[in-house]
């Protein structure tokens, strides 16, 4: 693991420069000192921050944050490829994110006594994503966001580390009560009501608002945070069921009731039946996908920019086309590595809440990324979700920088004590 962690160093600070150096050649015009500067900064910063870190922080995981620049190297990679008018954006965002995450780490002791309040966080998360509702402003066909001066902040981002917060602490506090076979019916052993009716209700309004705001990547990313941790609480297989039915009925009436699901729907089933229109986008992501082929086309000899919105929803498809199978597998194989490091973290702790949050933090980020590989390949119904650290958008780049500086700091934290 030591080779492979100073192998993830050496490569995240070589792609940048290179990267840098292959766009001189395609338009020596185009690169300019900014530009320069920002790449030449960046590539020292992905590798003094996992230094820093290892500083500062004694007893933590030394493989997750070498992992995490790697992908946020390939974010900044696929801006100066896709649109370098974001370029600047997103490496500033990228300096906030890991600003954030190292006063996460100092502050961690007091974030981690609001998991003492767990019915708090669940409201203010509630609040937060149907905060929308009344201040947000729709754009790409979803009302998702809230404009502040020159910012977009997408509030659903930080809400999961909310929601996340309720369910850790939430679960630990009641997992007795909730492996209670109060209720058999069949092969369902169910708890009393009144322990499932908060978790339900939380399940409930946070999926109507994100459907009503057209924001079906949440929807599905928040029921499935809730169904993952519910079941690392409890191993009980009858809320796999339930969640299973559940969502199975949500999603008819969701049908029924919202025109823009059945477009979702009808553009998975069938995207051939209007290619040039509704499906236009997942059409070109799998032409992309198909041109990538095991090598790929080669960075800046593809056409990814044929793609809408390429930057956030569809970089995946890009990363395919440019970099093919090799680019896709190693993106893919830097998330699972990030997962596994994150779930022995979890694993580790002797807290229940701390075990139940890490765990949390590690299945939502593969959750996450997993949505918007299945969507970009029409495995599942396009969602329009971020894919971690990789996406531009600024609300996703510091909310996942928050997540990973309580992990680390919860690991370090459980490592002193022991």
């Amino acid at each position: 693991m030591y080779y492979l962690k100073n192998r993830i160093l050496l490569l995240q600070a070589c792609l940048p420069a290179l990267a840098m150096a292959l766009f001189y050649l395609k338009d020596a015009s185009a690169v300019n000192n900014v530009n320069l500067s920002i790449m030449a900064v960046s590539c020292v910063i992905f590798v003094v921050v996992p230094m820093m870190a290892k500083k500062f922080l004694k007893n933590t995981d030394e493989y997750i944050l070498p992992l995490i620049c790697f992908l946020c190297s390939i974010s900044l990679i696929m801006m100066l490829r896709l649109k370098v008018s974001l370029f600047y954006a997103q490496f500033r965002w990228i300096v906030i994110g890991m600003v954030l995450m190292f006063i996460t780490i100092k502050f961690a002791d007091k974030l981690l006594q609001l998991l003492d309040y767990p019915y708090i966080l669940g409201l203010c998360a509630i609040i937060i994503i149907g905060s929308v509702i009344i201040f947000g402003t729709e754009i790409g066909g979803g009302l998702n966001w809230i404009i502040i001066g020159p910012f977009q902040i997408q509030p659903a981002e930080f809400s999961k580390l909310l929601i996340l917060g309720f369910l850790a602490t939430y679960l630990q506090e009641n997992k007795n009560m909730l492996n209670l076979p109060n209720r058999h019916w069949i092969f369902l052993y169910l708890p009393p009501l009144r322990f499932l009716a908060p978790l339900v209700m939380i399940w409930g309004i946070a999926l109507l608002i994100f459907v009503y705001q057209r924001n079906l990547g949440f929807a599905l990313l928040f029921f499935g945070m809730a169904v993952m941790m519910t079941y690392a609480a409890t191993s009980n297989k009858s809320y796999i069921f339930l969640a299973a039915v559940f969502f199975i009925l949500a999603s008819i009436f969701s049908y029924m009731m919202f025109g823009h699901v059945r477009v979702r729907v009808e553009i998975w089933l069938n995207p051939w039946a209007d290619p040039m229109g509704k499906a236009y986008q997942i059409v070109q992501s799998l032409f992309a996908l198909g041109y990538g082929g095991f090598f790929g086309t080669g960075f800046f000899h593809g056409s990814p920019e044929l793609i809408p919105i390429v930057y956030t929803d569809f970089i995946f498809s890009a990363i395919g086309e440019e970099f093919g199978f090799i680019g896709v597998i190693s993106v893919i194989m830097a998330y699972l590595l990030i997962f596994f490091r994150s779930a022995k973290i979890a694993f580790a702790c002797v807290n229940e809440k701390y075990k139940l949050l890490s765990f949390g933090i590690a299945g939502t980020m593969l959750l996450q990324a997993f949505i918007i590989l299945a969507g970009d390949t029409k495995l599942i119904p396009l969602t329009g979700i971020t894919l971690p650290f990789i996406s531009y958008g600024g609300s996703s780049m510091l909310s996942e920088f928050i997540a990973i500086g309580l992990l680390l700091a919860i690991n370090a934290r459980e490592k002193n004590r022991a």
